[in-house]
């Protein structure tokens, strides 16, 4: 991967944007575009959109949700100690022992989580896993006046504070991969698109509150604002080469095995043929994961906006998803970009996405 994008990748993935206050992340992806898309702008949900070639056709909408996963104060009691709950899917052994950032109207406030100290769990009771009600956040302090001094709030959003660490040979490993790391590759390949134009118009989506967005999110409304005649999704999955996962179940996914192109639900035919085709015809590595009901992605939004889009989408293996320190190939990023822009400059406005 390139130094400049690279750096773009490792700016957005520090930078804390919670689910429902992806504002910090997204100002960033916007500057980012800023420098090779024809326009850039935002909506009332949180979503950015970059979008090169408006008069093209077809329309293509590339999506990749920028939020992550977090916390939420619920809770300050008398003697300081802040009680949370977990915006979107924690497992929370996770986040014991954690730093936590939290992000105020007056800056941010460090704190760590705490728990009983193993001296003083029961013995009875040391092998049963912790609850989020279990744990706080303690930032250091002696009452709740203090609290409201530094302004911390009940509904402050927090993240885990860690940063990208590099592993060695293209690995990376970093809080907010999923889904952040699709918003970088869908503005990727719009970089790349911008260099050799396409006779398609391509919208690059941001979207917002994937992760709490049972009712569709900020997929949903930006789909419905492009009103795209293709759309391509870029998510996460689930990397089965690491201990105890079942692939019988998932499928075999490595990190560096390239793109997985997703069959079933929300992904059409038409478009998961092509996607294979120029893979094949590209020298891309990739695999297939069955899709039989739904994606749990934005894919499943975008496919039924207005009269319907043919919605492709494609992931990324991921290892210690919903982790301090998720983990993907750089490889895999590069090869998933190339993928997609070789798909959408093969688009035409005669093209036939209705299945036959």
């Amino acid at each position: 991967m390139e130094e400049p994008s690279f750096d773009f990748l490792k700016r957005l993935l520090d930078t804390p944007a919670p689910s429902g206050h992806e504002a910090r992340a997204a100002r960033v992806w916007r500057e980012e575009a800023a420098t090779f898309a024809d326009r850039v702008d935002a909506d009332v949900s949180g979503n950015s959109i970059a979008w090169l070639n408006e008069g093209g056709s077809p329309r293509v909408m590339l999506a990749g949700h920028i939020d992550e996963i977090g916390v939420m104060v619920t809770h300050i009691d008398e003697n300081g100690f802040l009680y949370f709950e977990g915006i979107g899917g924690w497992d929370p052994q996770v986040l014991v022992g954690q730093r936590i950032r939290l992000l105020t109207a007056n800056g941010d406030v460090v704190g760590v989580i705490g728990k009983k100290p193993i001296h003083l769990i029961k013995q009875d009771e040391r092998d049963k896993a912790s609850k989020t009600t279990d744990l706080w956040i303690d930032i250091g302090i002696k009452d709740r006046e203090a609290a409201t001094r530094r302004g911390v709030r009940v509904g402050d959003p927090g993240v885990i504070d860690a940063r990208l660490i590099e592993m060695g040979d293209g690995i990376i490993a970093s809080r907010s991969i999923d889904n952040r790391i699709g918003a970088f590759i869908v503005l990727e390949t719009l970089r790349m698109l911008a260099a050799e134009r396409p006779a398609a118009a391509v919208a690059a989506v941001a979207t917002a509150q994937e992760e709490i967005g049972y009712h569709g999110g900020g997929a949903r409304t930006s789909a419905f604002r492009v009103d795209p005649h293709v759309a391509l999704v870029v998510d996460v999955t689930f990397a089965t080469d690491s201990p105890g996962i079942e692939k019988k179940e998932l499928g075999e996914h490595k990190l560096g095995g390239g793109p997985v192109l997703a069959r079933g639900s929300a992904s059409h035919p038409v478009v998961f043929e092509r996607l294979a085709a120029v893979a094949a015809k590209s020298g891309i590595a990739h695999t297939l994961i069955a899709s039989p009901r739904y994606t749990s992605t934005d894919a499943d939004a975008i496919h039924i906006s207005r009269q319907g889009v043919a919605t492709g989408l494609i992931s990324v293996p991921n290892r210690y998803m919903h982790s301090p320190n998720e983990m993907v190939s750089l490889s895999d990023l590069e090869q998933t970009a190339r993928l997609i822009a070789a798909f959408v400059k093969e688009l035409t406005p005669d093209t036939d996405l209705v299945p036959r």
